[in-house]
């Protein structure tokens, strides 16, 4: 929504008269319609999160599009008495989408009800906010129109007085330096600047030195003044103070000044004398006067505004530090993620789901905001998938993806060519939001963090809840830190390796379905039941699933293959979650995996004796110097020259073979435990379930995700063949065990149990 100067102009001609006898309560709202009205008109390139420092409220204003990294402190206008948050927020907002900046616009104390200096302090506590959140001050723009225009100056004078360190640069539209309106253009202007006169000028300025007390119905034209009023030498030496003119300080060692002015207002000769002052003290100033225009003109939405803003936006790129404007990041793809791209084909690819489900349906558009906001914090995940001559790479995607309607299934393939766009996706259907994730980008629990600052953001967002940043939920605003996009496995290589072999598996068979059909069966209990059972036997609830599926599976075989001496080893793949081994913090890929099995050849097993073999197995395997032998196993053959030589196309074919020489064979299924998934109180009264869905094998029909969130465990056991015949043999065996177990199906043919 742009407007004409022309209309704009009219507009404020008709409203001058009365704005003089307006009490401050009127000016108040008026003002708070209009930033209500910038706010407005980019609500859509902007998200707004309410923020408190120290007593002081704010708003820290984030761009859909970020261009530059650091942060703009916008301090408002509004003659020091008027302007709250509201007002604030709406040129924070456009300053922010012009710019593509974080912004923090400060509500700070107002005028007469809180006088000189409680404005400036108020404005340093939100610049030493900004500081101690990490950002340096060589990436701080200080902005503002107006008396905001003045407190930018004021609180660089005391910086410097108190020796902090400056911020890169000040932007200042109308700023109002002089409060004795000693300027000619105070005079000369007067009739021409259609929003001000000098009466209700100074009628602000007595306000800020508390010579004015506030009464309601206040105003300009009718001062009640009373008896604790400041002597009037005394305002009008406090008026002359530099930290309220700053148009009469010393201004050495000012940060680099943009000043842009309107011709025709009433508060020229402040900016250009400002000007000038800056020059002559040595400073790096720059000035742009418009003709015709008026005060603090840029905030009025004004067709002919683009010309100002290219200004800005070339001020900073000169200003702020070199590579300030945000640059899209690359990186190669982890170890274990260089698999999966060679691995895929035109019917399969590997990708993994998280969902949760709130109480509330979804608000499509309020999750869209949210994406746009949680994907600059996860440059390793926001990626599309690129081929370079030799490996493939991750790219750093610069929009978010568009939140998607659910499909009829989950885990419907993504196409190459989507990858190479954006290599995950947001899905919604009525309370639930589900994103699924291209495994080369990050593994199950890298994934959880994701969906969980996601979910906390569309919350916040949402219902206007503050959530903490525990338990996986990341600080959406924080820039991401190295330690999370780092690739661990060469991290952690030992020096020796581990030798792969393996004897194969025991595979189940069925009757395939259609291309991309795919059948999710949920087994629904109670974590407590099969911690309990787990305990009896003196092993994790991990392994106690693990040997579950061992022994459904050897029913299956037994059914398959009555002969016992043609049986196969029967074994599941467990993975095991390296950040808990070796305390790393990555979001990428870093699992690793135990196979424990036994063979049926030598004779039955009872669960207990399969909970054994299975807790052994692990606990030999899942060792600190086990897993780096393993690693280093996987990592020399990346680090071979000839393999590093050789394009990519020849890697594709020798990686293809390795995956399926030592990969799907090994094992019946992957069993994936999750484990407890933990939320922030405040999430939890809004997120009813949590889901965790692996795809199926390349030339399996089965693989296993498991979930636990509050007093629910979910195993989700995904197939590709018509009979559910393993989820039939688990549930028999969960059973025979007493585990109550409740059974849903995305095709509803296996809904029910006790």
């Amino acid at each position: 929504m742009n407007f004409t100067d022309r209309i704009v102009r009219s507009q404020l001609e008709l409203t001058k008269p009365i704005a003089d006898g307006t009490g401050i309560d009127a000016s108040r709202a008026f003002q708070d319609k209009i930033g209500k009205l910038m706010h407005f008109t980019r609500r859509r390139d902007v998200v707004v999160h309410d923020e408190l420092v120290e007593e002081m409220h704010g708003a820290l204003i984030v761009p859909r599009d970020e261009i530059r990294s650091g942060m703009i402190l916008y301090l408002h206008g509004g003659g020091y008495i008027a302007g709250t948050l509201e007002y604030a927020k709406g040129f924070g907002a456009v300053l922010s989408a012009e710019c593509g900046m974080k912004v923090f616009a400060a509500e700070y104390r107002l005028a007469p009800e809180n006088p000189y200096p409680a404005a400036l302090d108020d404005a340093e506590a939100a610049y030493m906010q900004i500081l101690d959140s990490g950002i340096p001050p060589e990436k701080i723009v200080l902005a503002g129109e107006s008396a905001g225009g003045g407190l930018c100056y004021a609180l660089c004078l005391r910086l410097r007085e108190r020796g902090l360190p400056m911020p890169s640069s000040i932007i200042t539209v109308s700023p109002w330096l002089d409060l004795t309106l000693s300027g000619d253009s105070y005079h000369h202007n007067k009739e021409a600047d259609p929003s001000l006169t000098p009466e209700r000028l100074e009628f602000f300025a007595n306000c800020y030195v508390g010579e004015e007390k506030y009464e309601r119905g206040a105003s300009a034209k009718r001062t009640r003044r009373t008896a604790e009023r400041t002597g009037r030498a005394e305002a009008l030496m406090l008026k002359q103070c530099p930290e309220v003119s700053p148009l009469f300080a010393s201004l050495e060692g000012m940060p680099p000044s943009l000043i842009l002015v309107g011709g025709d207002e009433i508060m020229l000769s402040d900016s250009v004398a400002m000007h000038e002052r800056l020059l002559e003290a040595g400073c790096d100033a720059s000035i742009v006067v418009r003709p015709n225009m008026w005060h603090a003109y840029l905030l009025y939405s004004l067709k002919s505004s683009k010309d100002d803003f290219d200004t800005i936006n070339k001020f900073l790129k000169r200003t702020l530090p070199h590579g300030a404007e945000r640059k899209l990041r690359w990186m190669h793809l982890d170890n274990s993620g260089k698999i999966y791209p060679a691995a895929a084909t035109s019917t399969w690819i590997n990708i993994h789901r998280l969902s949760a489900t709130l109480t509330e349906e979804v608000d499509k558009e309020v999750l869209q905001s949210a994406l746009d906001v949680t994907v600059r914090r996860f440059p390793s995940i926001a990626v599309r998938l690129r081929a370079g001559a030799f490996w493939y790479y991750l790219e750093e995607i610069a929009h978010a993806p568009r939140v998607m309607d659910e499909r009829h299934q989950p885990l419907i393939r993504m196409p190459f060519d989507d990858i190479r766009k954006c290599a995950f996706r947001v899905l919604v259907y009525r309370r639930r939001i589900a994103v699924e994730f291209f495994h080369a980008l990050t593994d199950g629990n890298g994934g959880l963090v994701f969906l969980k600052t996601l979910v906390a953001e569309y919350l916040t967002q949402k219902y206007g809840i503050k959530i903490p940043c525990e338990y996986g939920v990341l600080d959406r605003l924080e820039e991401p830190s190295e330690d999370e996009l780092e690739d661990n496995f060469p991290k952690y290589k030992a020096k020796v390796g581990k030798s792969r072999r393996e004897s194969d598996s025991y595979r189940i068979y069925g009757t395939p379905e259609e291309r991309d059909l795919c059948h999710v069966t949920t087994l629904i209990m109670r974590p407590g039941e099969l911690l309990e059972l787990a305990h009896s036997y003196g092993v994790t609830l991990t392994a106690l699933l693990a040997a579950m599926f061992i022994r459904a599976t050897i029913a299956l075989q037994n059914i398959d293959t009555p002969r016992v001496k043609r049986q196969k080893k029967v074994k599941v793949l467990v993975p095991c979650d390296l950040r808990r081994l070796y305390g790393s913090r990555t979001l990428r890929n870093f699992v690793l995996y135990s196979t424990p099995g036994v063979d049926p050849r030598l004779g039955e097993y009872s669960l207990e004796e399969l909970c054994n073999i299975v807790h052994h197995k692990m606990s030999l395997d899942i060792t600190k110097k086990n897993m780096s032998a393993r690693i280093y196993t996987n990592v020399k053959d990346e680090e071979n020259m000839a393999l590093k030589l050789a394009p990519l196309f020849l890697k594709n074919i020798v990686m293809k073979l390795v995956f399926l020489a030592v990969g799907e064979k090994k094992s019946t299924l992957s069993v994936s435990n999750l484990g407890a998934a933990k939320l922030p109180e405040e999430m939890k009264p809004y997120v009813k379930e949590l889901d965790f869905i692996l795809s199926v094998q390349q030339h399996a029909p089965y693989n296993a995700g498991i979930i636990s969130y509050g007093d629910e465990l979910r195993m989700n056991i995904i197939r590709n063949i018509k009979e559910p015949r393993l989820e039939m043999a688990l549930y028999r065996v969960l059973r025979e065990c007493g585990i109550h177990v409740k059974v849903q199906s995305n095709d509803g043919s296996l809904e029910g149990g006790k």
